[in-house]
């Protein structure tokens, strides 16, 4: 673009130019009424123009919203003036809900079915289990968060035998989407979330529990190329990663140089750093050395359980969130109260006093009626909602249930995937509005799946 080019609002044509031919030959030679007519003609052109918009409102030079590609929109429907328990169903009819730690994987490792032939039908109906397709429609979950457990005692066998077992793990899970692609999908990006709850379709993102089988830091990027979206840095022992809130040793006080390393490799890949199952120094580890929002897929408050690590203290708790992270929140009687947790071994005494087997229906039925009894319900796990929502705010709390990984020790009104309508409809006779529903249900953890890609 040359010097003069600033005078030609047109590109090719100056306002010179739409002068008659006696005016511009006069006008030449005297620059400054040259200079008039410009500004006289800029003038009236925008005077026109605006004419012209008054007369054609629906005129304008602005450009249209560029399209959103391959975003979903789900409509929100209005729920104002039903009663809870219609109001959470009408809700989850066009919500999907991210349950972040589910055990259906190694549960069937535990009673033998993997990899045997037929196993993937019990993914449709495993009325012996907490989780099944049937009762995820039924519940509204359609991000159901595989957990790829990972034993402590796997971290004493020979090198690769944790790897191993993180990949026959996955294997099923790619299984069971290949078996039934019509309900199952494994989630790769969370963006598949949405895009799946709107055919009907059950998302399977994965989640390492345990890691255990990272040797070596190539082994992050391969695990995130099979599917892994999180990492639980340790369980129930500490490893090579991570000190683990149930081991006294506290081998490394915090994360190991290795951990470390680990953390910033995830943040390159794109898997969230879990804090479940640390201890506290080492989640303070992670929240300094991770640059990416973290996860806890399975943790409550420690507000109700006093000395029980496994649940978080308030200031962690603070700490994540003003990390942009998120607390999941459990189901189990394991993590509700010391009470509740008290009132569930007993009832567990009780139970093997009488010989009833732990894996049947007579054990469930007996649970479920000593609970009811005890009085502790969906409410219980509401609190601990309430609580990070009061301390921490409503963009940092979700659901992780623990579900298929914690046996009988769940509340009765809350023992299965078909069961979180009643959380919902409990959120809402606390005056929870539809968008804070939402962002419990899935938006939460959403936002930090998609900050971690």
């Amino acid at each position: 673009m040359d010097g003069h080019a600033s005078s030609n609002i047109f590109g090719f044509l100056s306002p010179h130019d739409f002068r008659p031919l006696h005016l511009q030959n006069g006008f030449r030679q005297q620059g400054f009424h040259r200079h008039f007519s410009s500004v006289f003609f800029m003038v009236m052109l925008t005077f026109f123009s605006l004419l012209l918009l008054m007369a054609f409102p629906g005129c304008s030079t602005a450009p249209a919203s560029a399209p959103k590609g391959t975003e979903v929109a789900i409509p929100v429907p209005d729920t104002a003036g039903l009663d809870p328990d219609k109001r959470a169903r009408r809700l989850l009819q066009t919500t999907p809900i991210i349950d972040t730690h589910i055990d259906f994987p190694y549960r069937l490792v535990e009673r033998g079915v993997w990899p045997k032939a037929g196993f993937e039908a019990l993914a449709l109906r495993h009325p012996e289990g907490h989780f099944d397709y049937e009762r995820a429609r039924k519940g509204g979950l359609y991000g159901a968060f595989m957990s790829i457990y990972i034993p402590a005692a796997y971290q004493q066998k020979p090198a690769g035998s944790a790897h191993a077992l993180a990949d026959s793990l996955i294997d099923l899970v790619h299984a069971v989407a290949r078996a039934y692609p019509d309900k199952f999908a494994v989630a790769y990006r969370a963006d598949d979330i949405e895009r799946n709850f709107q055919k009907g379709i059950v998302s399977l993102p994965m989640g390492m529990e345990n890691g255990a089988p990272i040797e070596t830091l190539a082994d992050v990027a391969y695990f995130h190329q099979r599917g892994i979206r999180y990492i639980t840095l340790a369980h129930s022992r500490d490893n090579r990663i991570s000190d683990s809130s149930y081991d006294t040793s506290r081998t490394h006080g915090g994360l190991s140089d290795f951990g470390r390393d680990v953390v910033r490799e995830m943040n390159r890949v794109g898997i969230m750093v879990d804090v479940s199952h640390l201890s506290d120094q080492a989640i303070w580890d992670v929240l300094a050395v991770s640059t990416r929002p973290v996860i806890a897929t399975h943790s409550a408050c420690r507000h109700f359980t006093p000395g029980f690590e496994r649940n978080l203290p308030d200031t962690l708790i603070r700490a994540i969130a003003q990390k942009g992270g998120v607390i999941q929140v459990p189901f189990s009687h394991y993590f509700i109260s010391t009470e509740s947790r008290r009132a569930f071994r007993t009832a567990e005494a009780r139970m093997k006093e009488q010989n009833i087997p732990k894996e049947s229906a007579k054990a469930r039925r007996f649970m479920e009626k000593e609970l009811t009894r005890a009085g502790f319900s969906v409410r219980h796990v509401a609190d601990h909602i309430d609580h990070i929502r009061r301390i921490a705010g409503i963009d940092h709390v979700g659901l992780g249930s623990d579900f298929d990984g914690v046996g009988l020790a769940i509340p009765p009104d809350l023992a299965d995937v078909s069961m979180y309508p009643n959380l919902i409809a409990e959120l809402f006779r606390r005056g929870y509005t539809d968008e804070e529903v939402r962002k419990v249900c899935y938006l939460n953890a959403l936002r930090v799946w998609k900050a971690n890609e």
